[in-house]
């Protein structure tokens, strides 16, 4: 093995950009520990990525067609076909066998992302098939779309046979697994829990210069204009009617609508794109209104500001509405259901919302924590047979 740890971390984001983010956190603090990381990338590129010190390759780009993440869209908007299925696949593999990793992670697979089995179901066989196995490690967040009961033995199936470590990028005093995925207990050998997983680290507890506001966030933006236009029209019916209002509209909201915004923001409103200083915007606010990803409501959380999250929950998604109820029965935040969004309503939630409770904490190292398990893994797999090759942890 060479001085620095070879790491190969696949990753495709279909909608907006939390999975990419969230691999590009684990990357970096694998790459501050002195690995050697590369990012294998089949989401539709994403400006001003901060890949500063990583190998960044963009596979083939795709996308979904919509919330049902059951057709994939290449990047003239065609439907995929097998043709395009196998010239990604063997991207993969050529970027396998060119990079020779010590360590494989899969982001959400084999919990999610079942449109990729074409590409990932051989690089899995490719993997079992060295010599020297690279450890097999899928990195998850703390929530996933529940799956239905016929597909978690499939599940439960490919982690044992393939995967040597789940990372769940979590803290199980906030959020456990087994709040989206029931047969925790037959993989928990398996299974590590790092703490989050943040992009940035938490915004200083202390207020930042700057008159307090309430900072209205959408995401990326495709889904998120309904909440903004809501934001609008609760602002007058608000007790925060006379203080400054910020809206963040994501860079995937089109031109058109983004100026019909601003335009009707009015005096005291500002509306521009979203900002990549967001984190140090945070404890500043007065409330920050938001959609519930995951990188978003721990952000928010960890600025110990009132919080009302209006999750996204189209065709059915489940996760962030998840995350809505098992954070307001700890009293952490207000949360709308989308189909009860209207201003009258967001406005009262607005008015309600309360800081964390004090002596509220989260576990936010979970960078540097999945850094030194997954190392640690790499340097002691050589002394466990290949069918015990889970990681003790001291």
């Amino acid at each position: 093995m060479s001085a620095a740890a070879r790491t190969l971390i696949h990753v495709h984001h279909l909608l907006g950009v939390g999975h990419l983010r969230r691999a590009l956190a684990l990357a970096r603090g694998l790459a501050e520990a002195g690995a050697e990381v590369t990012v294998a990338s089949g989401g539709m590129p994403v400006p001003n990525l901060p890949t500063t010190g990583l190998d960044f390759v963009q596979l083939p780009p795709a996308r979904a067609r919509d919330a049902t993440f059951k057709e994939l869209l290449d990047e003239t908007g065609a439907e995929v076909d097998d043709a395009w299925r196998a010239r990604r696949a063997r991207a993969l593999l050529d970027l396998f066998a060119a990079r020779r990793p010590h360590l494989v992670v899969t982001e959400l697979y084999p919990f999610g992302r079942r449109l990729l089995r074409f590409e990932l179901e051989p690089l899995l066989r490719e993997v079992a098939a060295q010599a020297s196995r690279p450890l097999m490690a899928c990195s998850l967040r703390d929530i996933i779309h529940p799956p239905a009961p016929a597909r978690i033995r499939g599940i439960v199936d490919l982690v044992r046979g393939s995967f040597d470590l789940v990372l769940v990028h979590a803290d199980p005093a906030l959020i456990d697994l087994d709040l989206s995925f029931p047969a925790v207990a037959r993989i928990a050998d398996r299974l590590h829990y790092t703490g989050y997983l943040l992009e940035q680290p938490p915004a200083p507890a202390r207020r930042p210069a700057g008159e307090p506001e309430v900072l209205v966030s959408s995401g990326g933006g495709a889904v998120g204009e309904p909440l903004l236009r809501a934001a609008l029209g609760a602002r007058p019916l608000s007790r925060f009617r006379d203080r400054p209002w910020r809206l963040l509209a994501g860079h995937n909201l089109p031109e058109d609508r983004f100026q019909s915004l601003r335009r009707r923001g009015g005096p005291g409103v500002t509306v521009e794109r979203a900002r990549e200083d967001f984190v140090a915007l945070l404890p500043r606010a007065l409330c920050s209104v938001s959609q519930a990803g995951y990188n978003t409501a721990i952000e928010v959380l960890s600025a110990r500001v009132p919080a009302v999250f209006v999750p996204f929950a189209d065709a059915g998604e489940l996760e962030q509405t998840l995350r809505c109820h098992a954070l307001a029965e700890r009293g952490l935040c207000r949360w709308l259901p989308p189909q009860h969004l209207t201003p009258v309503a967001l406005a009262a939630a607005i008015d309600a919302a309360q800081p964390p409770p004090e002596g509220f904490s989260v576990e936010v190292s979970g960078a540097e924590r999945s850094a030194t398990l997954l190392l640690r893994a790499i340097r002691e797999q050589a002394t466990f047979p290949p069918h015990l090759r889970q990681v003790r942890e001291s």
